[in-house]
């Protein structure tokens, strides 16, 4: 089961999440990925995710919600923190959440997620 912690909330049933560190702007390397369906497939639910935060998020059609504290990330008992980054998420319902660390460039942040998802999709073409 993938959570996501954070000082006041838990999201919780996560089937995707992406998160992107502060230093991902200068290397995509540091940008990782979570998946309850590690498929073959999975990775074009991680492009439309970038796709869609980013295009929607030039639209003012998508907010990423700010926070202040360290996110965590929690995978079948592994945790990995964030203290500068983005982190989007889809649940098992299908909405989106989109959490960011004060003082961040959302665009910046969003449209890194989006080129490294669009890189690894294209890598199978």
């Amino acid at each position: 089961m993938l959570k996501i912690i954070m000082q006041d909330q838990v999201v919780e049933y996560c089937v995707s999440i992406i998160a992107v560190p502060e230093k991902a702007m200068q290397e995509a390397g540091y940008i990782q990925t979570f998946t309850e369906n590690t498929t073959s497939s999975s990775k074009h639910e991680f492009h439309a995710m970038a796709q869609m935060a980013y295009y929607q998020y030039q639209d003012n059609e998508f907010s990423c919600e700010v926070v202040t504290g360290p996110v965590v990330i929690e995978s079948d008992g592994h945790k990995e923190q964030f203290d500068a980054a983005v982190v989007m998420a889809r649940d098992r319902a299908g909405k989106y959440h989109a959490f960011i660390h004060d003082g961040l460039p959302v665009k910046k942040m969003l449209e890194a997620a989006f080129r490294f998802c669009t890189r690894w999709v294209r890598l199978d073409i």
